[in-house]
């Protein structure tokens, strides 16, 4: 007698059982990644309520060069509030409809084994983890929701540095971060993209260059546009810097 042959669901809840033995194996080998599913999300942060000042002299120096010229370069350490800074300012530009869009850069330097191309996810979601300063600094000051609501919208735009080419960049702030380790080319593809009712804000810290010393495009940019009266340089110090005190420290010692 011939034998019967096996049902489509028998088939189906066999695959099911064999799934569920697979799932079961990999969480016994990678328990973090299983955590990680059953980690809480994020904190959502609320908009913040209090007017933003400036804490130090060169902070209200920097203050001063946002409403007096179009393009600010910000060179110091780390700690210092230069990021921050700016896109509390930027934040508030947007916010009282003195322009459209605020657009954050920064140049990548990539790891060997983590290159752009390779890192999961589109292309908002691999340039992300460059952007993270910058976007917590805006997320602090709109709040969670109305950020993503911003950043959904284009309103708020991370753009990687190369991605710049061919656009005129107007009604908007630019807030360029780590341009330490852009080389000068990358610079005149920046500030090139000047448009009407721009603000440029490039800021960075030579001593933390990731490329070559002789290849950071920074202080030779800075070198060549210092005498436009619209552009000025904002120079923060160790004593400037605002983080915990244990960050000014080590600083010190770094650059003893």
């Amino acid at each position: 007698m011939p034998k019967k042959r096996k049902s489509n669901s028998h088939n189906t809840r066999q695959e099911r059982r064999e799934q569920r033995r697979n799932n079961k194996r990999g969480q016994e080998q990678f328990p973090a990644a299983h955590d990680n599913e059953n980690r809480p999300p994020r904190q959502r942060v609320k908009p913040m309520q209090e007017p933003v000042v400036p804490l130090t002299e060169a902070q209200a120096d920097y203050d001063d060069a946002f409403r007096s010229h179009k393009m600010i370069f910000g060179i110091g350490p780390a700690g210092t509030g230069k990021t921050w800074f700016a896109a509390m300012r930027a934040a508030e530009a947007l916010a009282n409809n003195e322009i459209d869009r605020i657009i954050v850069t920064r140049p990548i330097v990539e790891a060997e084994e983590e290159k752009f191309g390779t890192l999961p996810g589109d292309l908002m979601e691999k340039y992300e983890p460059f952007l993270r300063p910058v976007k917590d600094a805006l997320e602090e000051y709109f709040g969670t929701g109305h950020l993503e609501y911003l950043l959904r919208q284009g309103i708020i735009e991370p753009r990687p540095l190369s991605f710049l080419r061919g656009s005129t960049l107007k009604n908007c702030w630019v807030i360029a971060d780590e341009m330490q380790n852009a080389t000068i080319g990358q610079h005149k593809l920046l500030l090139t993209r000047f448009g009407e009712n721009a603000k440029f804000i490039i800021n960075g810290d030579p001593s933390q260059a990731d490329i070559p010393e002789h290849k950071s495009g920074l202080m030779p940019a800075l070198n060549k546009l210092k005498h436009i009266e619209t552009i000025t340089a904002i120079h923060f110090e160790r004593e400037d810097i605002v983080r915990e005190g244990l960050v000014q420290e080590i600083v010190e010692a770094f650059e003893a």
